[in-house]
């Protein structure tokens, strides 16, 4: 058996709602999807450290991390997520190498830009009655499960 086939990564990503209540979304450079700011952990960090050196280095912005909303695993590339609802303590919005434009939307302005497998995870976050969901999908769409 091929050992990295094996493995998992783990991601971070942050949610940024703002005091209307609409979530920062961030359009990626590399494929021009619409994503919450994050990215996968460095083997030495923390998630709260890699959660905010990701969101720092796609927004600018700093921010302090509010509730685990939910956990992801992308079926297809091994990936499993740790998403954060957020809250700007600081900064301001810079674009990056890794991010071209930045939207402050509201949740059915999330499930027009991004795929199901990244709405949902926005979506999730915006909720604040209910704990982490916990969820697979394929990149794309969620993936149901029994």
């Amino acid at each position: 058996m091929d050992h990295h086939s094996t493995q998992h990564s783990v991601s971070v990503a942050g949610v940024i709602i703002d005091d209307q209540g609409r979530v920062l979304l961030t359009q990626r450079r590399d494929n021009g999807r619409w994503e919450a700011p994050g990215g996968i952990l460095e083997r030495d960090e923390d998630v709260t450290s890699g959660l905010l050196r990701e969101v720092h280095e796609e927004t600018g912005l700093q921010v302090e991390p509010i509730a685990l909303t939910g956990v992801y695993k992308n079926m297809t590339h091994g990936i499993i997520a740790l998403v954060f609802r957020c809250k700007v303590i600081g900064g301001r919005l810079t674009e990056t190498d890794e991010t071209r434009a930045f939207r402050w939307v509201t949740a059915e302005e999330v499930q027009e830009l991004a795929s199901e497998a990244f709405a949902i995870r926005v979506l999730d976050a915006m909720r604040h009655d209910q704990a982490p969901a916990i969820r697979s999908h394929d990149g794309v769409r969620l993936l149901r499960t029994m």
